[in-house]
């Protein structure tokens, strides 16, 4: 459904009325235009902390990219940033200057307690002033749990207060704030979750937090095609987010099955045969639904690569109003059949080595949603499950999982007017997001390069107001 209040706030009147009336004025996102398009353009400013262990890949993915490179200069705090290599220039933070960058990049591996800190504000003070319209902020830091002594945990939490923070600061120009956490020594897993963080294919994904995790596998992929030659299943795959999602890993390189019940094959078909994919008719809550699932697979490609549990659905009713049918539907479709899926496969062993499992969750599974008792347990359970396999697949496999907030659906549209409005408005970017913005980060979870992100939960929400 078009929004039209997005619309009219983007036109010269429109635009001077919210300013005027103090309405929120969203700034259009720039998304992947093609798939070979540069993941960032423009001047990029990096710094680092002293002692930060990430300035040096940092400075090797940024240095091949089509950006102009910067690093800090000029304060104290903020020395190491030179190791960002020959090709970024030093740019004195103390000489005022009017560049306009397109993303900056802070290593904050190194800070070993609060009085640490001051870098942040160091180099984040005399340029976060200076981000054009959807730029990019990326922070890089030591996962918290990894740290040996309290204050360099106490240093290395506080990115994420300070993360959460910059995003609802510089959402008004479109523009996003995520945080890296990696594991000591895991600076070789960077690359893919850098490249998607400040890429237009993480338009609405703000706020966030990514733990990266050390991997003995680190291939090297085509970034047009990162896919090929791999077999994704992608269930619910009839339309909205779950076409979405078998089109950009089809435009990624991947051999597509669809998966969706039958009322729903014409429109499966129609997608299937645009990106040459297979569609497959089945209902996941049937008893032999993770049987036929897997004969399917092995039978036409002797396995898969990619496992996508998209299909979902809402019954929505208040706890002391729902028919138990209500609840017994829903947590078996987005729950249980996923289970029983997963099981199956890696019983049989048809999920290859790297393969990749995403599972979809809701940002109702986090904070909740008055008459989706049902919904929120369910999607809130596959957190819980996602966060416990990722400790128990083995043979470089890796099991993720997206929470979309507000996205522009079928199923949106067909929301009450004041709740729609709400949705679209009570987050960071001040609109809702895109099936596509789910399909971008899902397929970054499935590229080779990204073996060292497991167990994650991303929020696609444009950092909602609503939950953490």
């Amino acid at each position: 459904m078009s929004d039209i209040y997005f619309k009219l706030v983007n036109t010269s009147v429109g635009k001077t009325a919210a300013q005027t009336l103090g309405l929120p004025s969203p700034v259009p996102l720039k998304r992947l235009r093609r798939a070979d398009q540069p993941f960032i353009e423009g001047n990029v400013l990096v710094g680092a902390g002293n002692g930060g262990k990430a300035i040096a890949t940092i400075g090797g993915v940024l240095g091949a990219s089509a950006a102009t490179l910067h690093h800090a200069s000029g304060k104290a705090t903020l020395e190491d940033s030179s190791k960002a290599g020959n090709k970024a220039q030093a740019m004195d933070l103390d000489s005022g200057t009017e560049t306009k960058f397109s993303a900056l990049v802070f290593d904050a591996t190194g800070l070993k307690n609060s009085g640490d800190l001051r870098a942040l504000y160091d180099f984040f003070h005399p340029t976060i002033k200076k981000l054009g319209t959807n730029a990019r902020v990326v922070i890089v830091g030591q996962d918290p749990s990894t740290c040996r002594k309290a204050p360099q945990a106490a240093a290395q939490q506080a990115l994420e207060g300070f993360t959460r923070s910059v995003g609802k600061e510089i959402g008004k120009k479109g523009a996003t704030a995520n945080l890296l956490w990696m594991a000591p020594n895991a600076e070789k897993q960077l690359e893919s979750s850098l490249r998607f963080f400040l890429s237009a294919r993480s338009a609405y994904v703000s706020g966030q937090v990514v733990r990266i995790g050390k991997t003995s596998s680190s291939p090297t992929t085509n970034p047009v095609a990162p896919l090929t030659g791999k077999v994704a299943l992608v269930t619910g795959a009839s339309r909205g987010i779950g076409a979405s999602i078998a089109e950009t890993l089809a435009r990624d390189g991947a051999m597509v099955v669809g998966l969706d019940i039958e009322p729903a094959m014409a429109n499966l078909e129609s997608v299937m045969s645009a990106i040459k994919g297979k569609a497959l008719s089945c209902d996941i809550t049937a008893n032999d639904a993770p049987a036929k699932i897997a004969d399917f697979v092995e039978k036409h490609f002797g396995g898969v690569d990619l496992v996508i549990h998209n299909a979902g659905i809402t019954r929505d009713k208040t706890l002391g109003n729902m028919p138990e049918h209500f609840w017994d539907m829903t947590i078996a479709v987005n729950l249980t059949a996923e289970e029983h899926i997963n099981d199956k496969l890696l019983n049989r062993e048809l999920l290859r080595e790297d393969g990749r499992i995403v599972c979809i969750s809701s940002i109702s599974g986090i904070a909740g949603n008055f008459g989706q008792t049902n919904y929120s347990a369910a999607k809130s359970g596959v957190i819980g499950y996602v966060e416990a396999m990722a400790k128990q697949v083995k043979n470089g496999i890796t099991i993720n999982a997206v929470a979309p907030g507000f996205i522009e659906t079928q199923m949106t549209a067909a929301m009450p007017l004041t709740l729609r409005e709400a949705g679209r408005r009570m987050n960071s970017l001040s609109q809702g997001g895109q099936p596509v913005d789910v399909a971008e980060t899902i397929a970054w979870y499935c590229s080779p390069a990204s073996g060292g992100v497991n167990g994650n939960v991303v929020r696609v929400c444009g950092q909602s107001l609503i939950g953490k």
